[in-house]
C-alpha cells in the first residue's frame, strides 16, 4: 500500500492508472477503522483494479465542535488494517490539501428535504459538510465506483443526490451494515462506550428487528411510540427519533400505502454517545 498526502501527487498517480484502463474504487472514511470499513475495502477490491481509501476527519461536517475534538485518532492501527486488507492506496491529506481556500466559503448543495429531516434536523449543516468533502474527493480521485456503508443510510441518500447534482460518473455502491455478535452496528463511536453500555446499545438492533417483524400488523404511529419507549427503558437516556420512512426519499410515512419501499431509522443516546442505525423493511 502506498500513502499519499498531497493532492497533486495522488492525481498524477490516478491519471497514470487510468492510462492503463484500470477501474478505481474510492472508500472515503474518517479513520478509526473497524470491520465495517474493511467490508467496504473488500467490496472495492472485488470490483475494482485499484482501491483508494481516504482518511480525513472533515471539520465542516461537525455541527458540534466538541464532537470533532472527541473523534478518535487511531492512525497507526488504521494503516495496519488497510495494509492487511489489501488496499492499494491510502490518501491521508491535511485540511489545507482538501480546503486550500479555507473552510469558510464552500459550495452549497440543494439536496432537498434530506437536509432537514432526521439527521439533518439534529445536526444542522452536517450534510453540507459531507457533500463538500465528498465532492472534493471525487474530483481528486475521479473513481469509477464510490463505496458507502448502509449504516449511514441517510448519508448514502445524500451522496447519491450529490452525484446527480455534480453530474459525476462514479457509481455509488451501498454495502450492508456489519454488526457485532450482539447486533450492534459497528461504528467508530462504539469505542467511547463502556462494556456495560455496549450491551445496552444492542437494544437498538432488537428494537429495529421488532419493527421489521411487526410493522405490517401494528399501526406505524403506534409502533414508533413503542420502539421509543423500549429504548428509553433499556439503557438509552434520550431518543432523537424512531421512524419508518420511504426508503428512497426518506419522507416519513404513517401508513403502509404511502411508499413501496420502507426503512426504519433510529438515533438515540447512551450516556454522551449518540448512535444511529437503520433497517430496510421491504426489498
Amino acid at each position: 500500500m502506498i500513502i499519499y498526502r498531497e493532492v497533486a501527487v495522488l492525481k498524477n498517480k490516478i491519471a497514470e492508472t487510468r492510462q492503463y484502463g484500470k477501474t478505481i474504487g474510492l472508500v472515503p472514511t474518517m479513520g478509526a477503522l473497524h470491520s465495517g470499513h474493511i467490508s467496504l475495502i473488500s467490496a472495492s477490491i472485488k470490483k475494482c483494479d485499484i482501491t483508494v481509501c481516504s482518511i480525513f476527519v472533515n471539520p465542516t461536517q461537525f455541527n458540534d465542535p466538541t464532537d470533532f475534538e472527541k473523534y478518535p485518532d487511531n492512525i497507526s492501527n488504521d494503516i495496519l488494517m488497510l495494509e492487511n486488507s489489501g488496499c492499494d492506496i491510502l490518501f491521508l491529506p491535511s485540511v489545507t490539501e482538501i480546503y486550500p481556500a479555507g473552510t469558510d466559503r464552500q459550495n452549497h448543495y440543494d439536496i432537498g428535504e434530506l437536509e432537514y429531516i432526521f439527521e439533518g434536523k439534529y445536526r444542522p449543516g452536517h450534510f453540507q459538510g459531507v457533500c463538500q468533502v465528498v465532492h472534493r474527493l471525487l474530483d481528486i480521485v475521479d473513481p469509477h465506483y464510490l463505496f458507502m456503508g448502509q449504516k449511514d443510510y441517510q448519508q448514502c441518500q445524500v451522496i447519491m443526490r450529490l452525484v446527480q447534482i455534480i453530474k459525476c460518473r462514479a457509481e455509488v455502491i451501498i454495502v450492508k451494515t456489519v454488526r457485532e455478535n450482539s447486533g450492534l452496528a459497528m461504528s467508530s463511536r462504539n469505542l467511547r462506550l463502556t462494556e456495560e453500555q455496549k450491551k445496552s446499545a444492542a437494544g437498538i438492533f432488537k428494537m429495529l428487528m421488532y419493527i421489521k417483524n411487526n410493522f405490517t400488523t401494528i399501526p406505524i404511529p403506534q409502533i414508533n411510540i413503542y420502539a421509543t419507549d423500549y429504548l428509553l427503558t433499556n439503557g438509552f437516556q434520550k431518543v432523537d427519533y424512531v421512524a419508518i420512512a420511504d426508503a428512497d426519499t426518506l419522507h416519513p410515512v404513517n401508513d403502509l400505502s404511502e411508499a413501496a419501499r420502507l426503512v426504519a431509522l433510529a438515533a438515540a443516546f447512551i450516556g454522551e454517545v449518540r448512535l444511529i442505525d437503520n433497517m430496510v423493511l421491504t426489498d
